[in-house]
């Protein structure tokens, strides 16, 4: 692999340096590409727009993380910023190699989380918009558009993971085909009117089939802390490394998530119902109230607590978005037509 690693340096190298200048585009498309931004910013927006469809973005997200990070434990990949230091291959001709504060995440590099997740996720947004316009057109060309668009959005997060040194291209790539199978595969099976205790279920099965997985690993010899040795070992500023990008982060993630999505989804059945203006309000609602929630700084020093914290953060974003907002939105309209 050292070949393919080297290739990678030098992709990554001439990046930096002929798009220098567009460097906040390509943090921000990072940033687009985080897989919280699957909960935090496209479930809003897709759930006010089509119920199934919002149910769908959280159900893919938490099965693609969950399987992402199965994958990372088994294939072992490397990430560049530590890698050029760890090859030694370097020494004589370095890179002019730049680290960002979003470069240092902890996890092992293969496939692309990023990458893999939202190639899943957005797969559901293009394909449900594409049905949708073929449906009121009945044109094959107008309604590949969305697939086009999508094409072009995972081209540009792929690259700015490349730009920020956090994966090398073959590992982006590998995240783009393994989230497309999935997001094919996992839209065809999306849950409809299931009961609370299958999303507990799932979402049990996922956290301690995690844990399970992880200590089968261990007690065969396997350490999977190895990455988060070199993540702090070589990351140009110590603060960049943050303990919710260790991979255990993830399924606490996915697993909170799903959690919520039951919880919200026994409570109100059906959801409110709400005309577009409404749900407008709702989508801006719960971006801000969203946003607030994932600016809530956790306690770092004590990782139990900081899981467990992060766990119930992500069980309030579906609560959220499917019974707050929108409860609070439907008894501020229905007070207002009786006024």
């Amino acid at each position: 692999m050292d070949a393919v690693h080297t290739q990678g340096i030098w992709i990554a190298e001439s990046l930096q340096l002929s798009t220098k200048q567009y460097e906040h585009i390509w943090l921000f498309a990072s940033h687009m590409g985080d897989p919280k931004a699957a909960f935090l910013l496209i479930f809003p927006l897709t759930y006010f727009v089509s119920r199934q469809t919002g149910v769908a973005v959280v159900w893919v997200a938490a099965i693609s993380e969950w399987l992402n990070l199965v994958f990372k434990w088994i294939l072992f990949g490397e990430r560049p910023y530590w890698w050029i230091k760890e090859s030694g291959l370097f020494e004589k001709n370095p890179p002019q190699l730049q680290q960002f504060p979003s470069t240092c995440e902890t996890g092992p590099g293969s496939p692309s989380g990023h990458a893999m997740i939202t190639g899943a996720v957005w797969w559901v947004m293009a394909s449900t918009l594409a049905s949708e316009i073929h449906t009121r057109t009945g044109s094959k060309v107008v309604a590949s558009l969305p697939y086009l668009i999508y094409v072009l959005l995972l081209a540009v997060i792929g690259l700015s993971r490349i730009f920020i040194l956090a994966h090398f291209p073959h590992q982006v790539i590998a995240g783009f085909l393994t989230g497309i199978v999935l997001g094919v595969y996992l839209s065809r099976s999306i849950p409809k009117s299931q009961s609370l205790l299958f999303y507990l279920r799932i979402s049990m099965g996922i956290l301690v089939g995690t844990l399970v997985l992880h200590t089968a690993l261990e007690k065969a010899g396997i350490p999977l802390s190895w990455s988060v040795a070199l993540a702090k070992k070589w990351c140009a500023h110590a603060e960049w490394v943050r303990l919710d990008t260790n991979p255990f982060s993830s399924i606490v993630r996915a697993s909170g998530a799903l959690s919520g999505l039951g919880l919200a989804q026994s409570w109100k059945p059906g959801g409110w119902s709400l005309s577009w203006a409404p749900r407008a309000l709702c989508v801006a609602l719960s971006a801000m109230a969203l946003h607030h929630i994932n600016r809530v700084n956790l306690p770092m020093d004590y990782p139990v607590l900081f899981y467990t914290l992060f766990f119930v953060k992500y069980t309030l974003v579906p609560q959220v978005v499917i019974l707050f907002i929108p409860g609070v939105v439907h008894f501020l309209t229905a007070k207002a037509k009786r006024d």
